[in-house]
């Protein structure tokens, strides 16, 4: 079979073909047919070797988000069969509940192999059935963007109907984070430095429009937006460059659930502020199985189909898709079908 495989140095430009044997599942285990796979600025990081001792080390195949057929059942498995269009969990060895260091051991595309691959070989308790409607290019999208977005709305967010939600940009997680926050009822913000992607972003539900391009004091107009009281949620994807903005722009008690660092890593931030408007202030990464059930059961009740960007890159380019993410020219998720 084919993979995509980093070895030797880190560096997307070290990222190319390379055969292995073809795998046969053990007891308790499923073997999938990739399909389509999608990436995500973890993807990146990690392939530039920036999750040091976490990342695991070389040879690696990359990439946490993929979806595909089951092509062969081992001995135990029960409840998929043969032709099933399912996706790998982000993690193996994060089943249920929140995060403990040894969830990250079982994370796909580092330290584990991951979705780069025709063939890839995961438990059967740490695949999900796609929802019966998506393609399986849609589902590709799902495993860490998807439910990222879905833990920071539905779980830990806990937004609720009438909330006010911001979200920084049309990336991944931001348009399923309108998504989700649109299912269960709230007005949703969004920003941009594009009118075409704000308006794009209109099309799939978005209340309000911010160009931060033109307006760099868009925290302030989500406060005259919300009457003066602040949004009740901000999705930060920007990290140290936004965050300042962000806490200007929560209400008192209100929630900014930090998800990405996009624009730094280090920063000053008003802690007088967040202390004395009692803001939360939520580290957001990915979730188990059993979130990434309860999301998937969501989405095909409400027919919700991923914003996959018009960009197409070949299995074979995978460096150079991960290499598009930084320019932020697409909207949505970049999937690579195989």
């Amino acid at each position: 079979m084919k993979v995509m495989l980093l070895e030797d140095e880190w560096g997307t430009e070290n990222i190319k073909p390379a055969e292995r044997p073809d795998p046969e599942p053990g007891a308790g285990e499923v073997v999938i047919a990739i399909k389509a796979i999608s990436i995500n600025p973890r993807d990146l990081s990690l392939c530039q070797g920036g999750y040091g001792r976490m990342g695991g080390s070389l040879p690696l195949v990359p990439l946490c988000d993929g979806a595909g057929e089951i092509v062969a059942i081992g001995a135990g498995v029960t409840g998929y069969a043969e032709g099933d269009l399912v996706a790998p969990a982000f993690s193996r060895t994060w089943l249920h509940g929140t995060a403990r260091p040894e969830t990250y051991l079982g994370a796909h595309g580092g330290p584990l192999d991951g979705t780069a691959q025709e063939l890839m070989v995961v438990p059967a308790n740490a695949v999900v059935r796609a929802p019966s409607h998506m393609t399986a290019a849609q589902a590709a999208t799902l495993p860490c963007a998807a439910v990222t977005a879905w833990d920071a709305i539905a779980e830990q967010g806990d937004v609720r109907a009438g909330d006010v939600v911001l979200l920084q940009g049309t990336g991944g997680v931001s348009l399923f984070a309108l998504q989700f926050a649109k299912m269960h009822g709230a007005e949703v913000i969004v920003t941009s430095s594009s009118d075409e992607k704000l308006e794009r972003a209109r099309a799939m539900g978005a209340d309000h429009l911010i160009n931060y391009r033109d307006n760099p004091d868009w925290h302030k107009t989500a406060r005259v937006i919300t009457n003066g009281r602040g949004v009740d949620h901000v999705v930060e994807v920007g990290g140290a460059g936004t965050l300042e903005k962000s806490i200007g722009a929560v209400r008192a008690s209100g929630t900014i659930s930090v998800i990405g660092v996009l624009s730094g890593l280090a920063g000053e931030i008003t802690l007088g502020r967040i202390v004395t408007s009692n803001i939360r202030l939520q580290g957001i990464t990915v979730g188990g199985r059993d979130m990434f059930v309860r999301m998937a059961r969501a989405m095909q009740l409400h027919g919700t189909e991923p914003a996959i960007d018009s960009t197409g890159f070949a299995f074979e380019d995978l460096g150079a898709a991960l290499d598009s993410l930084p320019q932020g020219k697409h909207f949505g998720k970049i999937v690579c079908e195989l």
